[in-house]
């Protein structure tokens, strides 16, 4: 069953990469306390992931600190030395912290897996905005390329939810 706005982040084994360590926690710890901005993508280094996806966010961390999210987190099902690789060349650390979900776990628990041919179990395209630990919004991308899941879209909604505060 997918995740639904009001569900509570569940509490699985993940590796946080940020600020050029790695380490071991849950993502109830990463994702659990003030406002989270967390989207995932099928891979690190994939093409859409890397060129489409992931920039928007970095470019706009000022944007989103200024809609008062306290953290943007990335998910990729891939283990954290890819992952960690992938946030130093996309100069994202610093930015944007990336959870590794090496098994999938993390991506299994939300209800957001989905097995891509030749690449295995891997997150679906998506993004959600997180209140202290519970779903606030989300968005899953049903198409290819990034619409509903990117930053503009995110960004978007968080304007929304203040003008109607």
């Amino acid at each position: 069953m997918t995740i639904q706005r009001g569900d509570r982040i569940p509490s699985v084994p993940v590796k946080l990469v940020g600020n050029g360590d790695t380490v071991d926690t849950t993502s109830d710890a990463v994702l659990g306390t003030g406002r989270v901005v967390f989207f995932a993508v099928p891979g690190a280094f994939t093409p859409t992931c890397d060129t489409s996806h992931l920039p928007g966010f970095v470019v706009n961390v000022g944007k989103f600190k200024a809609f008062g999210v306290d953290r943007i987190v990335c998910g990729a099902v891939n283990d954290h030395h890819v992952t960690k690789a992938w946030a130093e060349r996309s100069e994202a650390i610093g930015k944007v912290e990336f959870i590794a979900d090496g098994d999938g776990n993390l991506a299994d628990a939300l209800g957001l897996s989905k097995q891509i041919a030749g690449m295995g179990k891997r997150f679906a395209r998506f993004a959600m905005i997180i209140e202290n630990g519970v779903v606030n919004d989300l968005f899953v991308q049903d198409v290819s390329g990034v619409t509903v899941s990117g930053a503009p879209a995110v960004l978007l909604a968080l304007e929304a939810s203040r003008v109607s505060a």
